[in-house]
């Protein structure tokens, strides 16, 4: 069990400082744009709440939150802040890191679904912040349970393309920071131009 909050709070902020004219820009997530992004943060607060709360009948866990910048609403500004406080809550129980539960139209040992979001949340906070010229940082707890995720299933064969939110990992050396290497093992590339 990791607590998630200060890596919500920090995406939160994020969010609602997002400006209109910055959403078409590009982000180190090859498969979305900042607002694509954006949108993608909103569904997936809602889907890994509904995770945590074993909601199996959920729409938000049985579909996958892709992210398109068109379906960003009136007030997401206000809406995607407060679904991440949410997120949080929910996962802050301790029973919802046990048993099963369902994402993405699959079911799960509850503790993995746990660890996704820990690795959804690192990642995509770095890809905000680096995309809107921001710094990032993380509580190492969030980073070695992001790196936990990623240390199973990241690999240097995996597909690469502008279609894929996490690419192949790449090499850094062992004495990098975790952070980095942690972005390295979701195929962030930790030169990509900050604006």
């Amino acid at each position: 069990m990791v607590d998630l909050t200060p890596a919500t709070r920090r995406l939160a902020d994020l969010v609602s400082r997002v400006r209109d004219d910055e959403l078409s820009g590009a982000t180190p997530c090859p498969a979305y744009t900042l607002g694509d992004l954006i949108e993608h943060v909103g569904g997936l607060a809602r889907a890994f709440r509904a995770a945590a709360e074993k909601d199996i009948a959920s729409p938000y866990v049985n579909g996958a939150p892709a992210g398109d910048a068109a379906r960003l609403e009136e007030g997401w500004r206000d809406r995607i802040p407060a679904d991440l406080a949410s997120l949080a809550r929910a996962w802050a129980d301790p029973d919802a890191w046990t048993g099963m539960t369902r994402i993405a139209s699959q079911d799960a040992p509850a503790e993995m679904v746990g660890i996704t979001v820990a690795d959804e949340l690192v990642v995509h906070g770095w890809d905000m912040a680096r995309a809107t010229g921001q710094p990032y940082a993380s509580e190492p707890e969030l980073v070695d349970t992001a790196g936990t995720f990623l240390g199973m299933f990241a690999s240097p064969d995996a597909p690469a393309g502008p279609e894929v939110a996490f690419g192949p990992s790449r090499e850094l050396p062992g004495d990098a920071p975790a952070l980095d290497r942690v972005l390295a093992l979701a195929g962030r590339d930790l030169c990509w131009p900050a604006r």
